[in-house]
């Protein structure tokens, strides 16, 4: 299946194995997909994940966190789209719920969290936001 927004549909498949109450979710590899997922687990708001390989492309399997039956995402916002980028220099990268959530951020060094890009002083696209 080819999709034309490969972050939306993650954070969508994401969403919905969270509302369902799974406790893993496959979804198709690639190398944003991979650093999206690594920065969720350094985060600690999913368990970890790994890859499968398969003829493909391979798959993701991510591990979700919960805590007394209640997930660590509790939601995830696509900011940048296809027909609606969204970039912003390093005065403007957002704050999410006053830090208590992460906006992810890809920049000319490689994908990362708000707080990372502006310690390394850098702006970029930000792709979405988790809490």
């Amino acid at each position: 299946m080819n999709t034309t927004d490969p972050i939306a549909d993650y954070l969508t498949r994401l969403r919905n194995a969270i509302r369902a109450g799974h406790k893993r979710v496959d979804i198709p590899a690639s190398n944003l997909k991979r650093a999206v997922s690594k920065i969720l687990a350094e985060e600690k708001f999913i368990n970890g994940y790994s890859e499968i390989p398969d003829k493909r492309q391979g798959v993701l399997r991510i591990t979700l966190r919960y805590a007394d039956g209640i997930n660590a995402i509790t939601d995830l916002t696509r900011i940048s789209k296809p027909g609606l980028r969204v970039y912003v220099s390093v005065q403007e990268l957002p704050r999410v719920l006053n830090g208590l959530g992460i906006a992810i951020v890809s920049t000319s060094k490689g994908i990362m969290t708000e707080k990372r890009a502006a310690a390394q002083h850098l702006g970029g696209e930000v792709l979405c936001h988790v809490w």
